[in-house]
């Protein structure tokens, strides 16, 4: 029996890309890149990604990639395609340019009960851009499933999940049934890379792309639940004092001094 994974991923801008490389629409509140930058894919999303190859190097599986959103770079989403997942479907559309989560996780609930029920469903802990964690329980209420978070390894027979989730002191063990929805972390390890063959397949193949019309949803219906009243770069006001003396035990001293001053000790 072969098990049916579904990856969902997103194209993020990179978080590598300086200060200078984009600013804040006050208008809008959102981040508008001001750079050629390519985005990349949400790093936490490939860590979900290797979860599911690990699962398909030992049991059969077929994995497909599902994104949310518009003006996709192919490159980008088919990375996974290149990494050696199966197929890639894109929930694209003017009106899923902007969704809050409640919003992207109604899109990707409707996108999934399209593609008919998977045994399981793998996502990245969070997204690099708002580093809000929410899509992924939004999507696994809005399909009933069981769902189990930051996963450092996720394990199946074909009918249950042995994964191991990540605690502030190690790790624990937890065991639920399949269908069931999980979150991996970082804490899985380095994605592998694609291979050149990879990259070539990927290269000829072409997503299945829904649109809101295709998956039967209002554009009423995704109005933003959460309001953002405010966004912007935190700037860095801080001032160094450098304190020097004839020798280190002089300047220990002084700096105790300095620091009792300051009421810091």
């Amino acid at each position: 029996m072969s098990l049916d994974i579904i990856v969902c991923v997103k194209q993020v801008m990179d978080p590598e890309t300086p200060p200078s490389g984009f600013k804040i629409d006050q208008e809008t509140k959102q981040v508008v890149q001001t750079t050629g930058s390519s985005p990349v894919l949400n790093g936490f999303d490939e860590n979900a990604v290797e979860a599911a190859l690990r699962i398909k190097d030992i049991t059969p599986a077929t994995i497909t990639i599902v994104s949310v959103g518009k003006d996709f770079v192919m490159d980008v989403v088919k990375k996974p395609l290149a990494m050696g997942a199966d197929n890639l479907v894109l929930l694209s559309d003017t009106h899923f340019e902007t969704l809050d989560s409640f919003a992207t996780a109604t899109v990707l609930a409707a996108g999934i009960r399209k593609l008919g029920e998977p045994d399981l469903i793998l996502c990245g802990r969070q997204a690099s851009d708002w580093d809000n964690a929410q899509v992924p329980l939004g999507l696994a209420e809005f399909l009933g499933l069981t769902c189990v978070t930051v996963a450092q390894k996720v394990d199946t027979d074909g009918t249950s999940l042995t994964i191991e989730q990540v605690s502030s002191d190690g790790y624990q063990e937890i065991m639920t049934t399949l269908p069931a929805l999980v979150t991996v972390s970082n804490e899985i390890g380095v994605p592998r890379y694609p291979t050149l063959r990879g990259i070539m397949a990927a290269g000829r193949k072409e997503p299945v792309i829904y649109s809101a019309a295709d998956l039967n949803i209002d554009p009423e219906s995704l109005s933003p639940k959460v309001v953002v009243t405010d966004l912007y770069v935190p700037e860095s006001n801080h001032e160094v004092e450098i304190i020097s003396g004839e020798d280190d035990a002089d300047a220990g001293r002084k700096l105790a001094l300095r620091m009792r001053e300051e009421g810091l000790i």
